[in-house]
C-alpha cells in the first residue's frame, strides 16, 4: 500500500487543511474551526467549481424558457434550487474524489494538505459528510417532475466514475465533463417535462467547455502527475495544448449555438439573433484566455481557470433579453 508522510499540524490551527489555491477565504477566516475541514472537503473555500457545475443548469433553464415561451414561479425555484443543489453535489463529489484520491493527494505538493491526507478528517467522517450532502440534494430533486428525478439519480454514475478516470485514460476531463454538465439535461427536463435534443446539444457543448477549462487547470500538476503516473489531457497534449484548446473553443461555440437554435427556432428573428450573441460573447472570452495561456505559469493557469465563471455567465443576459424581445 502506498504510504504518505504526514507533516505535523501547523501551530496556527486556521492553517490546517489549506491547499495552495484556497488561502485567505471565508472558510479560513470566519467559519467555526470544527467545520473548516468539512467545508474544505466540499471546496466551499473555492466556489469556482460550484459555478462551473451550476452554469449549465442556468443555461438549460434559460433555453427551456425560450423554447416554451414560458417563465413561471417554478422556474424561479429551479434557479434557486439548482444553485443550492450545485453547491451540495459539488461538495459531495469533491468529498468522494478526496476519499478515492487520498493516497494520490498525499503525493502532490498542491494537495497534500487537504483534510483527509493531512489527517484533519477520517475516511469514515468524510463518507458521513458526503452522504449528508447527497440526502439534502435529494430533497431538492424530489420537488421536480419524475423524468428530472430519474435523470438526477442517473447523475450519480458519472460522479462515481470520475475520480478513477485518471487511472485508466488520458482523457479524465471527458468524464469530468459528463458529470459537471449533467444539469443541462436535468434542468431542461425539469422545465419542459421531457428531454429534448437542444438539451443534448447543450450538454455536449458543456463537455467541450470542460475540456477547455480543465485542461488549463491540469497544467498546474503535470510534473507531479508524471511522477505518480496520473493521466490528464494536459500531459497528453503537452506543448500542443493551445491547438487542442482552440478546438474545444470552437466546439463549445458551435454546439452552444446549435442548442440556442434548437431552443429559439420558433421565436422571432430578433429574439433568435440576440440569443445567438450569447455563445459568441462566451467564445470571445475563451479566445482571450487562449491569448493569456502559459503552460508553465501556475498563477496564470489558476487565474484563467477561475475566469471561466465569467465566461459561463456571459450568455445568460443575452438569453434573458431574447426572451423579452
Amino acid at each position: 500500500m502506498h504510504q504518505t508522510t504526514r507533516t505535523p499540524e501547523p501551530a496556527d490551527s486556521n492553517a490546517a487543511g489549506r491547499v495552495a489555491d484556497s488561502a485567505g477565504n471565508w472558510v479560513d477566516t470566519r467559519a467555526p474551526q470544527s467545520w473548516r475541514p468539512y467545508l474544505r472537503l466540499s471546496r466551499l473555500d473555492r466556489p469556482i467549481g460550484t459555478w462551473l457545475l451550476l452554469l449549465p443548469c442556468w443555461w438549460a433553464i434559460a433555453l427551456a424558457v425560450l423554447a416554451t415561451n414560458s417563465f413561471t414561479a417554478f422556474d424561479v425555484w429551479l434557479i434557486i434550487g439548482s444553485a443550492i443543489g450545485a453547491a451540495l453535489m459539488r461538495g459531495a463529489g469533491c468529498t468522494w474524489n478526496d476519499i478515492t484520491d487520498r493516497h494520490i493527494d498525499g503525493s502532490v505538493a498542491r494537495t497534500r494538505s487537504r483534510p483527509i491526507p493531512s489527517g484533519a478528517v477520517t475516511v469514515k467522517q468524510a463518507l458521513a459528510w458526503m452522504i449528508a450532502q447527497c440526502l439534502i440534494a435529494l430533497g431538492i430533486l424530489l420537488t421536480m417532475p419524475p423524468a428530472a428525478i430519474a435523470l438526477g439519480v442517473a447523475a450519480l454514475i458519472p460522479v462515481a466514475i470520475y475520480p478513477f478516470a485518471k487511472r485508466f485514460t488520458w482523457w479524465p476531463q471527458v468524464f469530468l465533463g459528463l458529470a459537471f454538465n449533467w444539469g443541462a439535461l436535468l434542468l431542461w427536463t425539469a422545465h419542459t417535462g421531457s428531454l429534448g435534443w437542444p438539451a443534448v446539444a447543450l450538454y455536449v457543448a458543456g463537455i467541450s467547455w470542460t475540456l477547455f477549462y480543465d485542461t488549463i487547470y491540469a497544467h498546474q500538476d503535470t510534473e507531479d502527475d508524471a511522477l505518480i503516473g496520473v493521466k490528464s489531457t494536459a500531459r497528453l497534449f503537452g506543448n500542443n495544448s493551445p491547438v487542442w484548446l482552440r478546438g474545444f473553443l470552437v466546439g463549445t461555440l458551435l454546439l452552444l449555438g446549435l442548442a440556442v437554435i434548437g431552443a429559439a427556432l420558433d421565436r422571432s428573428v430578433p429574439s433568435l439573433l440576440i440569443a445567438l450573441l450569447g455563445p459568441w460573447a462566451m467564445a470571445w472570452h475563451l479566445t482571450w484566455q487562449l491569448t493569456q495561456f502559459r503552460s508553465d505559469d501556475t498563477n496564470i493557469l489558476l487565474k484563467l481557470f477561475r475566469s471561466n465563471r465569467n465566461a459561463g455567465l456571459l450568455p445568460l443576459p443575452f438569453f434573458a433579453i431574447a426572451f423579452l424581445a
